[in-house]
Order: C-alpha cells, then sequence, then structure tokens
C-alpha cells in the first residue's frame, strides 16, 4: 500500500511551483492517499484476463470522407459578417491602447 509522504507532497508542491501550507501539506496527503489506495483496488481486479480499455463502451468514429472542395472566396467568407472593412472581419478591440 504506497503511502505519500509529507517530504513527497512538498517535493510536489515544489515541482509544480505552488506554496503549500502545513494544513494543505496535510490535507493533499490523505487525499492523494485515499487515490493510491482506489487504484490500488482497481489493480487487483483488472487481471491478465482483461483488456485494457480507455472507454467502457466500443464506439465507433463516422467520418465523412476526405473530398477535396472548392474552398469560400474572400467575398463569400465576409458575406455573413456584421462588419467588414477591406476584405476583413472587423471585431472590437479587446486590448487596450499600447
Amino acid at each position: 500500500m504506497p503511502t505519500f509522504t509529507r517530504e513527497e507532497i512538498m517535493h510536489l508542491g515544489d515541482l509544480a511551483r505552488i506554496a503549500l501550507t502545513d494544513e494543505e501539506i496535510t490535507r493533499l496527503q490523505g487525499e492523494l492517499n485515499v487515490i493510491a489506495d482506489a487504484i490500488n483496488k482497481v489493480q487487483e481486479v483488472a487481471g491478465d484476463d482483461v483488456p485494457p480499455t480507455a472507454n467502457p463502451v466500443p464506439l465507433e468514429t463516422y467520418m465523412r470522407p476526405d473530398v477535396a472542395e472548392t474552398p469560400l472566396t474572400q467575398a463569400e467568407a465576409i458575406s455573413g459578417a456584421p462588419v467588414s472593412e477591406s476584405g476583413m472581419f472587423v471585431a472590437p478591440r479587446i486590448l487596450g491602447e499600447e
């Protein structure tokens, strides 16, 4: 049963550049140990006869054929724009004056 030590939690915090208080270290230590225990329980059940899977429900991806088509012209592309200028979309400024 792997357990995370306070030193390991502090090291993880340093790697992530997160300053952790003593209370946070204690809380994270308990939470990570619960997660590690849950992973161990799953690993006990999953034997060699259980194939690994990303999704328990088999899924198929339905894709359309990749057929080249004629792209829109510039005029067609901006035809539905609320505001355009010189063949380009006009959008409101989102950053302040520079």
